[in-house]
């Protein structure tokens, strides 16, 4: 029987709201001390760890506040020693791991130490490591969803886990690590250290809600969709389709985080005249499908969303597939 551990992201890994969405950090009752509550269990957590041990497994609640302590659970994934002395996943471990996550960006966290513990130096590339991918078959991760009630029949959630149709209720999660199977997905990494499980919007609104035109170069393996002449309100980079749509446009139209390739989109304002003479702006939208997309920005700054995290781009930023890099456990 497998050995599982449930893992939590205090506040403050990528994620301001850590313990949750909406401040409901902890179980019912009144507003708990925000120093207690990382050291409460959500009641989602509470509920899949009963589930699993109802199963016979064992199961160990953990709270990580630092990238150490998340490596520190990591660890337990490792596989035997290897002669090249490289740190290497476990594939037939008898620990599993579920992360329970309030935002993509708690998520992409862990994911991140993974690739970090796990992608072997360039000088140490091992024979057995495939020629398309910088990291082996990470371990796969069961997803709890720490806000389940957001999935309904007229609003389906919008992240990650909603747009893989992943269990969302406790008790699924549990049966779909012990008993499910592993689906591979890809990973994009970038060249400033990170990596990107649905996609990264790049571009900025006024406080209307209107898009502000940025210059940049955008290359998506030989084709260019912007040479940085054009004024660009967003460009969109897709492993999954959460990061599809500008003002009702849809940028990304084919966006599948298991196909080996990166979908680019950016949206380019043409000026139009009516047949009455008034002027009216439309968006041309180019698209490029490729294993990997560069980014260099003719302005000084260009805010940017990766994930769910916010960040600006003050050079050039090149993202890679990984294909089948990692994995979730699904129904």
């Amino acid at each position: 029987m497998y050995d599982v551990v449930l893992l939590t992201l205090a506040p403050g890994e990528d994620d301001p709201a850590g313990c949750g969405a909406g401040g409901d950090c902890c179980s019912s009752g009144a507003a708990p001390d925000r120093a207690d509550c990382a050291d409460t269990p959500r009641v989602p957590v509470l509920a899949c760890a009963d589930a699993i041990t109802e199963r016979g497994a064992r199961v160990e609640t953990v709270t990580a506040r630092s990238d150490r302590e998340i490596d520190a659970v990591l660890a337990r994934l490792d596989g035997p020693p290897r002669a090249d002395g490289l740190d290497w996943p476990d594939p037939d471990g008898k620990t599993r791991l579920v992360v329970a996550t309030a935002s993509d960006a708690q998520l992409r966290a862990v994911t991140r130490r993974l690739v970090r513990r796990y992608a072997p130096p360039p000088s140490r590339r091992p024979a057995d490591l495939a020629d398309n991918r910088t990291v082996p078959d990470l371990p796969a991760i069961g997803v709890l969803p720490l806000d389940p009630s957001r999935s309904t029949a007229s609003e389906p959630p919008r992240d990650l886990a909603g747009q893989l149709g992943l269990p969302r209720e406790p008790a699924a999660v549990a049966a779909a690590v012990l008993d499910g199977r592993v689906r591979r997905l890809d990973l994009l990494r970038n060249d400033g250290g990170s990596v990107t499980l649905d996609g990264a919007l790049l571009g900025a609104a006024n406080d209307a809600g209107t898009p502000l035109a940025w210059h940049g170069r955008v290359e998506v393996d030989d084709t260019v969709l912007s040479a940085g002449d054009d004024p660009l309100f967003a460009c969109a980079i897709g492993n999954a389709g959460g990061y599809a749509e500008l003002g009702g446009v849809r940028l990304l139209s084919t966006a599948d985080p298991a196909d080996g390739a990166v979908e680019v989109a950016v949206a380019v304002p043409v000026a139009a005249r009516t047949r009455w003479g008034r002027r009216t702006v439309r968006l041309e939208v180019r698209r490029a499908r490729g294993r990997a997309v560069a980014v260099t920005p003719r302005d000084p700054e260009v805010p940017f969303l990766d994930d769910g995290v916010t960040g600006t781009l003050t050079r050039k930023r090149s993202w890679w597939i990984e294909p089948g890099a990692w994995a979730v456990y699904d129904h």
